[in-house]
């Protein structure tokens, strides 16, 4: 395959750190899709027993940082009984083990590239970029999606924790095949604490729990079924919680604290409980919010985290309870789409501990304090699908490819407050946009105030279709950011361009710290 000047530069000549490999965007080798496993052969809701991902120790640490080597491998994964999944795995497992990390304390994280050369059935080179997805990081450790890592080379991340307790996600975000590479099954939680959220008597423990709720579809052979739709979206006929389809969990009567992130590709959701009852959201993508919202319903986008509070005391023993799904506009459903999980309730004795909410959880968020008065300029993002490709106003990743990565959409200086309207002007599609390095706070939508379960810092907004959005945002540390569609096919077909904190220091380069060659035998 020959390769274009432009297919160079995205793939990336970064100092001898990447090979260069022709750009590949086919999302499945043949032009036949595979045929879906039936739906009878699905196992039926609730039938699959909870499972909570593995949390990793570092293996060394020091004065000030904790070290951790994860090796991403290919194996074959349990998630429909029967059936073996090929997946690529974080310490191959699935998700990829949570990271408990402290304020102010860092973390280093190798990350090795140990998967194939080529993907056995998609036929793309599965190049990485590692992003921590809530982390204010440095550019250059920051996941830049042309900062790519080659199988047989690794790169170390540098993570300051310097920003409140929230609930993190590190996934991939290697140019072109974000969405192959975490549909696969690189992504997993990453919970940053801090003493203010520790001291709050809220569920910690045994009673703060992720949930990584995807979706995916499967081939007979139980290989997964990756369709992008015409570069619109990748969606399943199974819903994925922590790895597992529709699962069962065994809760005891007293309040349980989960860690709320949609890891899906593509799909949007709308949970609810089948009991009708409220359950209260405590924290948003940046922490804790600074009041506690009750609701019935949550809408959630990809890579959105809702920390939310169930309290499972007013149920009988023995009483069953199920989170709902009722799907937002523009997804692709199926049969029991409309299900997430079980709550099974026990009788078991508990720690009575931290099983409360506070009125008050932190009021004194900055980002929560800035006011529309604050802002020295009012930015417009227009997020539109023109000839085929996913723009932000106008442009996409390969302009900021062609301009050898000197394009960017906005040049904030570093301190200043900048107001920031993002608009969906369609009625066909949402965009879920991040933001990355920064918190924001949402203004409005169409004018009109935000969700009450928005109402807490945020890195990620729901921008539905026709809804233009007003996002509030301090500009902290230097260099070149991303922001892009979460919707990962989007992202990946191109709807993503960079901004630049200005700084009278200088810059940071996301470029500038290559990935390494490892010897073969770390392999």
């Amino acid at each position: 395959m020959t390769l274009s000047r432009r297919d160079v530069l995205k793939v990336g000549v970064f100092a001898g750190a990447a090979l260069v490999l022709p750009l590949e965007r086919s999302v499945r080798a043949a032009t036949v899709t595979p045929p879906r496993l039936a739906a009878s052969k699905l196992p039926p809701p609730f039938t699959v027993p909870f499972h909570v991902p593995p949390v990793l120790s570092p293996y060394r640490t020091d004065e000030t940082t904790d070290y951790y080597k994860i090796y991403m491998k290919p194996f074959l994964a349990d998630i429909l009984p029967g059936l073996k999944t090929p997946m690529f795995g974080y310490n191959q497992s699935y998700p990829g083990p949570t990271i408990h990390a402290t304020q102010g304390r860092r973390v280093v994280m190798r990350q090795v590239n140990a998967l194939p050369e080529v993907h056995p059935t998609l036929k793309y080179t599965p190049w990485t970029s590692v992003h921590l997805h809530g982390s204010p990081s440095d550019p250059q450790y920051d996941g830049y999606a042309s900062d790519v890592t080659n199988p047989g080379q690794y790169k170390d991340y540098h993570y300051p924790n310097t920003p409140t307790g929230r609930t993190l996600w590190y996934h991939d975000h290697g140019v072109s095949h974000t969405a192959e590479n975490v549909q696969m099954g690189l992504a997993a939680q990453y919970h940053l604490y801090d003493p203010l959220e520790r001291s709050l008597p809220i569920p910690h423990g045994e009673f703060d729990v992720p949930l990584i709720v995807s979706d995916a579809m499967f081939q007979p052979s139980g290989e997964l079924l990756i369709d992008n739709h015409d570069h619109s979206g990748m969606y399943g006929d199974v819903i994925l919680v922590n790895g597992r389809p529709w699962p069962a969990m065994k809760v005891k009567r007293r309040k349980y604290r989960f860690r709320l992130l949609n890891a899906s590709v593509s799909r949007s959701y709308n949970f609810f409980l089948d009991t009708g009852d409220k359950f209260t959201v405590i924290g948003t993508d940046g922490g804790l919010m600074p009041h506690p919202a009750p609701v019935t319903t949550l809408r959630q986008g990809m890579a959105e985290r809702y920390e939310i509070v169930i309290d499972f005391r007013k149920y009988p023993v023995g009483r069953r309870i199920v989170l709902g799904n009722k799907s937002p506009k523009n997804n692709i459903n199926y049969p029991n789409i409309d299900k997430v999980m079980a709550f099974d309730v026990i009788g078991d004795a508990f720690n009575p501990k931290d099983n409360a909410i506070p009125d008050v959880l932190n009021p004194g968020n900055p980002v929560m304090g800035l006011t529309v008065a604050d802002a020295v300029q009012t930015r417009r993002f227009d997020f539109v699908r023109a000839h085929g490709q996913w723009t932000i106003n106008g442009k996409t990743w390969d302009d900021v490819v062609a301009s050898n990565f000197s394009y960017v959409a906005a040049s904030p200086k570093q301190g200043d407050v900048e107001l920031w309207e993002v608009r969906n002007l369609s009625g066909g599609w949402f965009h879920p946009v991040h933001i990355h390095l920064v918190d924001f706070k949402i203004v409005d939508r169409n004018g009109r105030p935000p969700f009450a379960y928005e109402a807490g810092p945020k890195d990620v907004v729901y921008t539905g279709e026709n809804e233009t959005v007003r996002l509030l945002m301090r500009f902290e540390g230097r260099g070149k950011y991303m922001m892009h569609c979460h919707n990962l096919v989007h992202e990946d077909h191109d709807m993503m361009t960079q901004f630049e904190v200005v700084s009278d220091s200088g810059t940071d380069d996301p470029l500038s710290d290559p990935c390494s060659s490892l010897p073969e035998q770390d392999l």
